[in-house]
């Protein structure tokens, strides 16, 4: 990895801008994680019988923001990204992929749910989250994301180290 380069999540200011700054945050976390690996260093799995891999995550994390945002607020139905049965661990498999098409599809879907964030009036409009058969908030689907992130971030501080042995940021 070069440098951080990430943006902090600011000490004080709203809920929102908070969240927004989090998620963020731990997006950059996940690309840093990725940077300057080659596309077989980046499909290299940790431990079996564990097929996880940093490509692997970033196509999960697509999958993510597509399942919570894209499928919450505009379209129930929009297929996901590597599934055709919304099965998540689909994405895992990344023995065929690339850097370019997996962060393509990530970037693309970030980009998606930023829009949808700001186009937004509130945290507080819900959206139907089909897998749960109920409606959810903005608010509740911003946290659900960022402890996703959160989550398989740590994830990546292993597999970055099991490739180049950097210590996690």
């Amino acid at each position: 990895m070069t440098g951080d380069n990430r943006t902090g999540p600011p000490s004080s200011g709203s809920e929102r801008d908070t969240l927004r700054a989090f998620l963020d945050y731990h997006r950059a976390t996940l690309a840093m994680k990725c940077e300057g690996l080659t596309d077989e260093e980046l499909r290299q799995q940790s431990m079996p019988p564990s097929t996880l891999s940093l490509l692997g995550l970033v196509r999960h994390m697509a999958e993510v923001e597509r399942a919570w945002f894209r499928r919450v607020f505009e379209d129930n139905d929009a297929p996901m990204v590597w599934s055709d049965t919304i099965d998540f661990q689909a994405a895992y498999d990344a023995s065929t992929s690339t850097r370019a098409e997996a962060f393509a599809a990530w970037d693309a879907e970030v980009e998606n749910s930023r829009r949808i964030e700001r186009e937004a009036e509130s945290l507080d409009r819900a959206g139907y989250q089909p897998r749960w058969s109920e409606e959810v908030s903005l608010r509740m689907v911003m946290t659900h994301v960022l402890l996703e992130y959160g989550r398989h971030n740590g994830h990546a501080d292993l597999l970055r180290e099991g490739v180049d042995g950097t210590v996690g940021a």
